[in-house]
């Protein structure tokens, strides 16, 4: 079953008098459980590509159905509802709160979405084993290492159980045995059945994905798909 299937997608920004095409005509299906790399250039489209996945940004033409429903109908705040319980985020930069706990910072997406005090112990406490961050469930970002807090952030993007989690460069900011390690953590994710979708600049990470989406001035040039085994040699 695919659990995003775009078609027609036209994106367009306009800047001063001129317009800037960053996605045209788009058709993409990825099916539930896939593990994906969007890749290209800088300028490609991969990012708006990335943005519109996650509902945060709207095509000017085109449709979007996440899990058989068309969302790009929706209202900002329809949209909103979606983006919190079905697609999960992680970013470069970790966009952790400063002032939260790692504990904290996990329960953030259950606390916005009305989840009950004693379901959100119970998960946050099992995300911190999951992710191997027992002991610091106190911590602050400032006190973690920059491994710790992109695993506190993939716990906080897991934590409801999303159908897509997108990964916009989680290795950017690590080092190369660190990002080894996240991606690992994400591929784990990928093989308990959750669709992983990584925008990446890296060839070695994008190659490790099953299939690879190459963009090129706002359009899709490839699709290739690559066996498990292969995509790990």
């Amino acid at each position: 079953m695919a659990v995003i299937q775009l078609a027609g997608i036209e994106r367009v920004f306009h800047l001063g008098d001129s317009e800037v095409h960053a996605l045209t005509h788009l058709d993409v299906s990825i099916e539930a459980g896939e593990y994906v790399a969007i890749m290209g250039p800088s300028g490609s489209g991969k990012s708006t590509l990335l943005n519109l996945l996650g509902l945060l940004d709207r095509p000017n033409t085109g449709t979007y159905h996440l899990e058989g429903r068309d969302v790009t109908t929706l209202s900002a705040d329809e949209q909103a509802a979606v983006r919190s319980k079905r697609i999960g985020f992680i970013f470069q930069s970790f966009h952790l709160v400063p002032r939260l706990t790692a504990a904290e910072n996990i329960a953030l997406p259950m606390m916005l979405a009305g989840i009950a005090a004693g379901e959100r112990a119970k998960r946050v406490t099992q995300a911190l084993k999951d992710f191997g961050l027992d002991t610091r469930a106190e911590h602050r970002p400032d006190q973690l290492s920059g491994g710790q807090r992109q695993r506190v952030a993939i716990a906080r993007a897991t934590v409801m159980q999303p159908a897509v989690l997108l990964a916009d460069e989680p290795t950017g900011n690590l080092d190369r045995a660190t990002g080894d390690e996240v991606i690992r953590l994400l591929e784990e994710l990928n093989q308990r059945g959750m669709t992983l979708i990584i925008v990446t600049h890296d060839q070695k990470i994008g190659s490790r994905a099953h299939r690879q989406l190459m963009m090129e001035d706002g359009a899709l040039k490839s699709d290739t798909r690559s066996s498990p085994a292969a995509g790990k040699a």
